[in-house]
């Protein structure tokens, strides 16, 4: 039987105050790490963990904290990421929002392991109650003495800083949030040099999601043997799955890493609704390809997802219907991309509006012949060709609905309406 973890104490009366989280073992991770192990000590478990970031792109948590060069006479920063705006996506928002001391504790841990004294969660303006809980909750360690001067006794130094974002899609990409984090505007950067070399104010930086700094107290707590049980070898550890769309039961679960993607919809989240048939699923936010119904039985991991010519992505599940139009769907999730590009590449600034173009024409039954062929080499323009995933996300999210419902597209074009209308 699956026991929850991170998100034990999301339904818990006062789940976000200090005295629930320490009455739970809160703050035992930091006080152990402090008192037995060095920093090297630290990484080396998180690398035996094999834990994987959960921000999208599933990078290895300890091997980027092995990146972070020593000595090089600068600062080390550690950022969260909290900017969480992929559709379908609000895993973060309840971990901040009713156990934001998870989040600290894990970013405490963290900081001490790569040798920083300082961190920045990069937040989403919107996530208002999300915010004020942070504050208090910061408020509340330092006072206990867990953040601050000589925590707990030790020489470990560490303060957090909470940066509000103004809601930009771009700001998911970690080099655009260091830019905005600088005052810059949020564009992508270059790479290389890496963020863990030279990143926010040219100094050693890492990047963490919340929900891999929120899984770092439990590794030092339980051990990397515990967190390997669970789930496939390659992606283990527990994961949070945001389910939405035309489903039943929407809502977080929290379920072992590599889960079918068919038991997720259909025992946890109910299946859709009466009468209805499930005609595809976006397994990860709508960067994520989507996945047609036969396709189903595919475990929600890393690897699995890749195989199949989807991502895990940020988990954002969202169930459709066969009562949906997929052309419309294809036509929001590309406007969606459209208005959120930060337009430094031209691929993707160019190319994302000729594609909205197209499908517009498409879905009002103003199609034309060629069209569909003309939306393929658009997106062959733009897949590859820019400095983020953004464009990518966007190319091959429309080159899987072309794939697996292209059908749909061709009655558009010669029946000249929706066929769904």
């Amino acid at each position: 039987m699956f026991e929850p973890i991170l998100l034990k104490n999301v339904d818990v009366r006062d789940g976000h105050l200090l005295s629930t989280f320490e009455a739970g073992g809160g703050y035992q991770a930091l006080a152990k790490v402090l008192c037995e192990n060095t920093p090297d000590e630290v990484i080396d478990l998180v690398k035996r963990s094999n834990l994987r970031g959960r921000g999208g792109a599933g990078f290895p948590t300890g091997m980027k904290w092995g990146f972070v060069p020593k000595r090089t006479g600068k600062p080390t920063y550690l950022c969260c990421n909290a900017d969480e705006g992929e559709p379908g996506t609000f895993k973060d928002r309840i971990i901040m929002e009713r156990d934001p001391h998870q989040l600290i504790e894990g970013l405490a841990v963290s900081a001490y392991a790569i040798g920083a004294e300082t961190a920045y969660v990069y937040i989403r303006g919107e996530y208002v109650t999300a915010i004020r809980r942070l504050e208090q909750a910061i408020a509340e360690a330092q006072a206990k003495g867990y953040l601050g001067k000589r925590i707990l006794g030790s020489d470990f130094n560490f303060t957090i800083h909470i940066h509000c974002g103004a809601g930009a899609y771009i700001c998911g990409e970690e080099t655009a949030m260091l830019e905005s984090l600088e005052g810059k505007r949020a564009q992508p950067r270059l790479k290389p040099p890496f963020p863990a070399v030279a990143g926010l104010y040219a100094s050693p930086t890492v990047i963490n999601n919340v929900e891999t700094l929120a899984c770092v107290p439990h590794i030092v707590t339980r051990g990397s043997d515990w967190f390997r049980g669970i789930g496939p070898d390659k992606s283990p550890g527990p994961k949070l799955y945001c389910l939405s769309g035309q489903v039943r039961k929407p809502g977080l679960y929290e379920l072992p890493m590599g889960i079918p993607l068919r038991e997720l919809v259909e025992n946890h989240a109910g299946g859709v609704l009466p009468g209805r048939k499930i005609k595809a699923v976006i397994p990860g936010g709508v960067s994520a390809p989507v996945i047609p119904e036969h396709g189903l039985e595919v475990g929600m991991d890393f690897d699995s997802l890749a195989a199949a010519g989807s991502m895990l992505g940020s988990a954002g599940v969202i169930v459709i219907d066969d009562s949906t139009c997929m052309v419309k769907v294809a036509t929001r999730i590309i406007e969606f991309f459209h208005h959120e590009s930060c337009g430094k590449c031209t691929p993707c600034r160019e190319g994302l509006n000729w594609v909205v173009k197209v499908l517009r024409r498409v879905e009002a039954g103003e199609g034309a012949a060629g069209d569909l062929e003309q939306l393929e080499m658009l997106c062959k323009g733009i897949f590859g060709n820019t400095f983020c995933a953004l464009g990518d996300g966007a190319a091959m999210g429309l080159r899987a609905a072309l794939a697996h419902f292209r059908a749909e597209f061709v009655a558009h074009i010669e029946e000249h309406r929706c066929p769904f209308h």
